[in-house]
Formats: C-alpha cells, sequence, structure tokens
C-alpha cells in the first residue's frame, strides 16, 4: 500500500499538479505524458559536503520501469471496473500514456545485474581492509572513552595525540557516567556515543559478512536465536543462530563459525545488565507496521535512560562513519560505499566461488527460487581464466609428454605429405593425422570423403560404371559381387546428392521480407 501510495500520489500525480496547475483529467495530452516520462527517469538529491554544506545532485531513478508499470496497471484497472460498475467509473476511463513497448524488463533486468555484480566486484577485495578499519575505529573509540573515564571533571587529558577537556558535570540524571568533552578546537565530542557507534558498526559488518542475512533479520536476532545441536555421528555439539522469518517468510538455520561466536559472544557481553541477563525490549515492524511483544534482542543499547532497539538508520549512519574512517576508494578515487545488502551478495559470491553448491548457498541465504541466489553471485573473469587454465593442465597431464616438445624436420615434413596425401579423384579425404585408413582405400564408400564438385562429372561416370558391373555380375551369375557393388553404389549416389544439396544452398535465394512498391503505394497513414 506504501509503495502504491508513492508511485500513484507523489511520483505519477503529484507530480503532474505540480508541473500542470489546474490538471483535472486522467486523459493526458501526448507532450505531457512524454514530459512526465522523462521526469521520472531521474532523481534528484541531497549530498553532504566535507565542509558542513549539502548540493543537490541528479542521478538516474532504478525504479523507473516500476512506476511506469505502476502507472499503466492503473489505468488499465479504471477500464476493468468501468465494464464492471459503468456509473462510477465510467467517467475516468482514458487511455493509458505508457505503451506495453515502454515497459521492457528483460534489458533493464540485465543492467541491474551488471550493475549489482560491479559493486560486489569492487567491494570484494577490499572487504579485509573495512574489517581491520572497523576494527582499529573501535579501539581508538574505546581508548578515547577510557581516558575520558580516568580523566577528573574539567581536566584536560590527552589521548592518541589529541588533547580533550572533561565537561565538570561528568553524570547523567540517571547516574550514567558522561564521557563527553571538548576538544582543542572547541568541539563537544561525546565519547562515549563514539564508542558505541563504533562497536555497532564492527558488529554490523562482521556479523553481516559472516551469515549474508538482510539487516532486518539481523535486528530481529535475539538471545534466544542462538542454539546448539548434538551431531549423532559423533555427538559434537555445534552452535547453531537461528534466522527469523522475514522478506520470504522462510525461517532458516546458520552454522555459527568461530569468528561468528566472537562476535556474538561480545555482543552478549555488551547488552547484559547488572543481573546478567539481557535486557527485553519491544521492537517495531516496519513491514508489518505492528509492535513485536519484548525479546531480548541482540542489537540494543542504552539511551535515554532506557534500554531501545538501535534502528536501521543508525546501523547506515555508524557503518557510512567506519567508512569514512576507513577511506576506501573505487577504481575512479571515489569514496567507497557499503550497503548492508552488499555484505549479502559478497557472502554468497564468496561462497560459491569457494565451493559451495549453489542450492546450499539458497538454504543458507533463505532464496525461494536458486536463480535468485545466482544472480546474487557475481561472474569474475578470473573465474574462466582459471578454469580454462585448470582444464589445460588437465588434458597435458592425460596425454604423452613427448607431444609437447619441438618438431624435428622430418616429423614436420611428415605432417605436410599429410596433406598432400589426402587429395584423390574426386575429392578430399578428411581423416586426421597420423591415422591410416580404415577402409582399406574404398574412397567411394567412406564417410570421410568430401566430393568435389568439379569431379561431378567423374562421380558420374563412376556411378554408372557401377550400375554396368552390377547388371553384368547378374547375367553372369557372380553373386558374391553384387552385394558389394551394390553397396558402393548407393554411397556414390549419397556423394552425388550432397554435392546437389551443397549446389542448392549456394544458388538458393532467401526472401528477406522486402515490401514490393505496390505495397508501400497502397499503405494507408494515420494523421
Amino acid at each position: 500500500m506504501e509503495g502504491l501510495s508513492r508511485n500513484l500520489a507523489q511520483l505519477f500525480w503529484a507530480d503532474l499538479e505540480r508541473h500542470h496547475p489546474g490538471i483535472e483529467s486522467l486523459r493526458l495530452p501526448k507532450n505531457v505524458a512524454t514530459a512526465w516520462k522523462e521526469r521520472i527517469r531521474t532523481k534528484k538529491r541531497s549530498k553532504r559536503q566535507p565542509d558542513g554544506s549539502y548540493i543537490e545532485i541528479t542521478t538516474e531513478r532504478q525504479s523507473a520501469i516500476s512506476v511506469l508499470n505502476v502507472v499503466r496497471a492503473f489505468y488499465l484497472d479504471i477500464a476493468q471496473w468501468a465494464a464492471e460498475e459503468p456509473g462510477r467509473w465510467a467517467l475516468w476511463v482514458a487511455p493509458s500514456p505508457i505503451k506495453e513497448s515502454e515497459l521492457a524488463h528483460k534489458k533493464h533486468a540485465k543492467r541491474q545485474k551488471a550493475k549489482a555484480d560491479q559493486r560486489t566486484r569492487e567491494r570484494l577485495p577490499v572487504l579485509p581492509a573495512l574489517v581491520e578499519a572497523a576494527d582499529r575505529q573501535l579501539k581508538e573509540a574505546r581508548i578515547r572513552h577510557e581516558a575520558a573515564l580516568a580523566a577528573a571533571p574539567g581536566a584536560k587529558f590527552t589521548v592518541l595525540g589529541k588533547t580533550y577537556t572533561r565537561i565538570r558535570h561528568p553524570r547523567w540524571a540517571d547516574g550514567v557516567p558522561a564521557t563527553t568533552a571538548y576538544d582543542e578546537e572547541g568541539r563537544r565530542c561525546a565519547l562515549g556515543y563514539v564508542e558505541h557507534r563504533a562497536f555497532w558498526a564492527w558488529a554490523t559488518v562482521e556479523f553481516l559478512r559472516h551469515t549474508g542475512v538482510r539487516i532486518e533479520e539481523m535486528l530481529e536476532v535475539s538471545h534466544h536465536s542462538i542454539t546448539q545441536y548434538t551431531l549423532p555421528s559423533t555427538g559434537e555439539v555445534v552452535p547453531l543462530l537461528q534466522i527469523t522469518p522475514s522478506k520470504t517468510d522462510q525461517e532458516r538455520l546458520l552454522l555459527v563459525s568461530p569468528e561468528l561466536a566472537d562476535v556474538l559472544s561480545a555482543i552478549v557481553c555488551r547488552v547484559r545488565d547488572a543481573s546478567g541477563t539481557v535486557p527485553l525490549v519491544r521492537s517495531y515492524d516496519r513491514g508489518e507496521k505492528v509492535w513485536n511483544p519484548p525479546m531480548p534482542l541482540l542489537f540494543q543499547w542504552r539511551t535515554g535512560g532506557q534500554n531501545r532497539t538501535i534502528s536501521e538508520t543508525t546501523i547506515r549512519r555508524a557503518l557510512n562513519e567506519t567508512l569514512e574512517f576507513a577511506g576506501l576508494t573505487d577504481n575512479t578515487g571515489q569514496p567507497l560505499n557499503y550497503q548492508p545488502h552488499d555484505f549479502r551478495r559478497i557472502f554468497i559470491t564468496d561462497a560459491i566461488m569457494n565451493g559451495l553448491p549453489p542450492h546450499i548457498a539458497q538454504i543458507l541465504a533463505g532464496h525461494d527460487d536458486i536463480s535468485t541466489t545466482m544472480r546474487y553471485k557475481a561472474i569474475y573473469p578470473m573465474e574462466a581464466i582459471e578454469a580454462h587454465r585448470a582444464f589445460i593442465a588437465r588434458r597435458r597431464a592425460t596425454r604423452p609428454s613427448e607431444e609437447y616438445r619441438t618438431p624435428t624436420n622430418e616429423e614436420w615434413d611428415e605432417f605436410l605429405g599429410h596433406f598432400e596425401r589426402r587429395k584423390l579423384s574426386i575429392g578430399t579425404c578428411g581423416r586426421a593425422f597420423g591415422t591410416p585408413c580404415i577402409h582399406e582405400h574404398a574412397c567411394i564408400r567412406c564417410p570421410m570423403l568430401r566430393p568435389d564438385p568439379a569431379q561431378r562429372p567423374r562421380l558420374i561416370e563412376i556411378r554408372d560404371n557401377l550400375a554396368d558391373r552390377i547388371a553384368e555380375a547378374e547375367c553372369e551369375g557372380w553373386l558374391g559381387e553384387i552385394e558389394g557393388l551394390k553397396v558402393s553404389l548407393a554411397a556414390a549416389d549419397a556423394k552425388l546428392a550432397q554435392l546437389d544439396a551443397q549446389s542448392a544452398q549456394v544458388q538458393r535465394a532467401i526472401d528477406l521480407g522486402m515490401p514490393s512498391f505496390r505495397d508501400i503505394a497502397a499503405r494507408s497513414t494515420e494523421p
């Protein structure tokens, strides 16, 4: 419902009212519809500059075809409703300003796939650098936070080459120590809040890259999601992470790796209260528009004197701060940004490239169709190169080593002589080099013979001669030769039919469907 409202009310009708005041009919003139479709292909957004100012930039709207599809469906729905209730809807029936040919999704889907693959190719190699930067940022934030706690109220302290002055009232109303300080330029720095954001940015990067879950699934992970399973064969206990149903309403279990176990342990230790339990908090489901019951969610923090869930906006801002700290750039020198969903594509691509079967990756990702999983996988050119090199290595290993050496003059002369010895009176022999004739030089019967069109009279002469010999053998009673001569005669007829087919294919004219002048002159056009 939100998507329909945004597409129909905001992007369609509100845009028309803004550019064409007083419009009151769905029957749009051609120029109005064309101008709207041009505007809908782009969008404007504000981008913050390093100096704090904002600039407006125009980018391509990725969902332009989806908007056009919704508007076209709206017009068709009104036509259908008018057929069912003419008194209510017939007044609003109008021709759709969007043609079916404008909704070509195939090319759009290929472009989207190419852009997503390019994002994965750019971000997968630098993921270790982002992980290292997130860990370093968290360590530096903790050092500043601990130094602020150790400093007396109003005192100055130096940490990591910078001098800060702690505020004079270092406690909040609920008794929690406040680690706010002023830097050398007099700016107020909430070092505790910065440490919180650095921790959750680190936890987000580690959690998403080890699980490949969606961001809404990550924020719904609770203390109850950490379970264990006993292997029936060895009795070993392995930890599992239960992912609650989200986009596709599919519940799944993920094996907890040692690295992910360290991350989960750090998060649990972070959110536990004084009693050692994870507090129960209520979260709002933005998809279902309902408040969930209190649960021990892992992604929560204490702010404003109470425990609250961490929102997607906070996670994205913390991730952007980590990216700014890391200073990663793409091949054009522009800052490289990461979206939470990029980690999902990287996880699937890395898993499949390292040997995980695609159908297992589909289960881990929670996709309904394996084709969706394969669209997430970015195809690297290096895959084809390495696969081809491996194929060549296997082929060389199975062939004699003496074949991979410099041929002698005698071998080279024999190789060239092979092509000379393939020439026959009625064509060319197509057998491979170094192989003997398996038909004892009965060339007319051999399927490897390629007849020459110039030798067609000779081939006809051979056929006639075979027919005469068959007649002679029947008269003389040479029954032993009749069967062999008939086989040769059938082979000669087949070779003549092969030549006729080649000649007909070369001489055949192909109709390209070009209209005649009479068709063009008789065609009527609409003004």
